[in-house]
């Protein structure tokens, strides 16, 4: 009997130490896993500020949602993520929670979507987040990265706008939120400068 328990000690001892040798699994890219942010900052312009300075020019990778890469949705997941608040993964499930606001009324980090220039269409195929003074960050499809846009400069996405949601309370935005403060100058990046990302090539 006493053979046999420590057969079984050492068998389990061995399963111990492989499980503590165990490596996590290897980071592909693009990584079509949801990889849930880390809380490293609270909710306040500021850090809206700081992230997106970290993230423009950035590539657009469909199903990304950073710190390398970004598909739409994955830049305000990743954003809103990062202060602590928790929001779906994908643009239309997004669009589902929040407060709905009229598009003059926004404040800086509310969220946009949008979908076809069919005013009768209802689906939502991208997101950005309003800065302010007509200004949104979005990882765009078509410029390939994480950019800023305007809505006078691009007047196509204001026919794509679709709705417009809040994701902080009256109160958290009281607390958090200074929507008073003039927006800073924020550089509108240029593909001039970005290689787009392409299959085969590593991270940026």
């Amino acid at each position: 009997m006493t053979r046999i328990w420590i057969i079984a000690l050492i068998f389990i001892s061995t399963l111990f130490i492989f499980s503590g040798c165990a490596q996590k699994k290897p980071y592909s890219y693009p990584n079509y896993d949801i990889i849930k942010p880390e809380k490293t900052c609270k909710p306040n312009r500021k850090n809206i500020q700081d992230l997106l300075d970290a993230y423009l020019g950035k590539p657009y990778v469909w199903a990304e949602e950073g710190p390398h890469a970004f598909d739409c949705s994955g830049l305000t997941y990743n954003i809103y993520g990062s202060m602590g608040v928790e929001i779906p993964r994908v643009a239309s499930e997004q669009a589902k929670m929040g407060k709905k606001v009229p598009f003059q009324n926004l404040h800086y980090g509310d969220l946009i979507f949008f979908g076809s220039t069919n005013k009768r269409s209802k689906r939502i195929n991208h997101v950005g987040m309003y800065l302010g003074d007509g200004w949104f960050a979005h990882a765009s499809s078509k410029q390939r990265k994480v950019t800023i846009s305007h809505f006078k400069k691009e007047p196509v996405y204001r026919k794509r706008m679709k709705m417009c949601k809040r994701y902080l309370s009256e109160d958290e935005r009281a607390k958090y939120m200074n929507c008073d403060v003039p927006l800073r100058d924020m550089p509108s990046t240029s593909s001039r400068y970005t290689t787009p990302w392409q299959s085969g090539m590593k991270l940026p």
